[in-house]
């Protein structure tokens, strides 16, 4: 901004915080321990602590108390937000990870809230992540970057006004955040209800009342999927030595994880002629289901032909007599309570995950007419889409929940968050009392060490 708010001046942060500071405290203090998975992203969130002797964290660990603003320097925690105020812990003194900076401020008209909200600011968080040095995966924010960094330096008095103002607002920002973060669990258990009702009948009820079909065509009848299927098959080993840099895909299991088939990440094969694996080559509206591995029991239909594609040992193809069953099938099969639990269940009670190609043609269930079929798959993409459209609105209410937050951030730093007030101690005379009272200040002896 061009001109600054009545009262207000220009700093570096080593002029309002000391960086890093060393304390000395009895060993036997119980003190709070911090690494690095206890600190908190969103602004209020408290610091968690574990409690451990003084003496066993104090030298090889970042050292802080309450009162201090801490806050990640390595990546990807810096850029995370992974930051606090520091309070709550046992005999006020604490220590964690090496990957902390610690902002004490060097007086107690300085406030530490409004430090943070400094720390939370996008313009530090881009400008120290753009400073960044190191390897890549272990990039860190210099010292020098936060030492020197620019701060705008409201009176004492207004610093106080913008950190109430501060979790006034922001308290508010991370309750919407925390209802909007509910949301995607719900629209899962949505969606999983409406596979539970579409398997179960309970979706079409009403269509079955009001249609003029025969009752023959609108009976379920109980059936296994080997009964209708033309191929229940699993792909081949050895496929290692025909992987390519083009040519064929290869659909493997992590290509269904999502419970779809995504070939983005595309693998390739070229096969001889007279591969037996060539017997797995993959078809419109067949089904794929991972065997093995973590993710056993996702489930993706080839919802259009795709170019050639064949699957690895891992994936099991199935192919029905008719395909239009495919759909309906592809339901039954994702449902918890139906395929998908079962399938599970096998896979899991042996204790290492896999399945094998029994107990896929084994699966009961209990079929509906290609009529009824059609109608419970129109109304579940029906119902589907309409969760789509929710999410979508969710992530951008999150997005938007974000630039709020960073919009009163912003705010505060401009000086239009509170009301400056005439009466307020210029911020230039309490930077002059701070310089004094560090001049006054005893140094520090330096130990000497005992010569060779």
């Amino acid at each position: 901004m061009s001109e600054l708010p009545k009262g207000w001046t220009t700093a570096c942060i080593n002029a309002l915080a000391d960086i890093n500071p060393k304390q000395t405290c009895d060993d036997h203090l119980v003190a709070g321990f911090v690494p690095m998975s206890h600190a908190p992203t969103n602004f209020l969130d408290k610091l968690r602590f574990n409690e451990r002797n003084w003496g066993d964290i104090k030298k090889a660990y970042t050292n802080f108390k309450n009162g201090d603003v801490i806050f990640a320097k390595v990546t990807p925690c810096f850029e995370n937000g992974k930051a606090a105020f520091v309070e709550g812990l046992p005999n006020g003194i604490g220590a964690g990870s090496s990957e902390f900076y610690v902002l004490r401020p060097c007086s107690k008209e300085v406030s530490a809230r409004y430090l943070l909200a400094l720390i939370k600011s996008r313009g530090f968080m881009r400008e120290g992540a753009s400073n960044m040095t190191g390897a890549v995966g272990l990039r860190r924010v210099p010292k020098q970057f936060v030492e020197n960094y620019p701060v705008l330096v409201p009176p004492a008095a207004e610093q106080t006004r913008i950190a109430q103002k501060l979790d006034e607002l922001l308290a508010q920002v991370d309750t919407l955040k925390a209802r909007i973060d509910t949301i995607p669990a719900l629209l899962k258990r949505f969606r999983q209800s409406v596979l539970t009702v579409a398997v179960s009948g309970r979706l079409t009820e009403e269509w079955r009342a009001a249609s003029d079909i025969s009752e023959h065509r609108i009976r379920w009848h109980d059936t296994k999927l080997s009964e209708l299927c033309v191929l229940v098959t699993s792909g081949s080993r050895g496929w290692a030595e025909y992987y390519s840099d083009s040519g064929t895909i290869f659909i493997r299991s992590q290509d269904i994880n999502t419970d779809d088939l995504d070939i983005t990440d595309t693998a390739f094969v070229k096969l001889p002629e007279s591969s037996e694996g060539k017997r797995t080559r993959v078809q419109a509206q067949d089904i794929l289901i991972t065997i093995t591995g973590a993710n056993v029991g996702k489930i993706a239909r080839v919802k259009q032909a795709i170019p050639e594609a064949y699957v690895s040992q891992h994936v099991a193809l199935v192919r029905f007599q008719n395909s239009e069953y495919a759909p309906f099938i592809e339901l039954y099969l994702k449902d918890i309570g139906s395929g998908r639990g079962e399938l599970t269940e096998l896979a899991y009670g042996g204790g290492k995950p896999g399945l094998n190609l029994s107990n896929i043609r084994d699966l009961a269930l209990a079929l509906p007419s290609i009529d009824e079929q059609t109608e419970i798959v129109r109304r579940v993409e029906q119902l589907f889409a309409f969760a789509d459209q929710l999410e979508a609105k969710v992530d951008s209410a999150k997005r938007r929940i974000d630039l709020l937050a960073q919009s009163i951030l912003a705010k505060a730093f401009r000086g239009e968050l509170v009301p400056q007030d005439p009466d307020d101690e210029p911020a230039s005379v309490l930077l002059e009392r701070i310089k004094a009272q560090r001049s006054a200040a005893p140094k520090p002896k330096r130990s000497r060490k005992a010569s060779a």
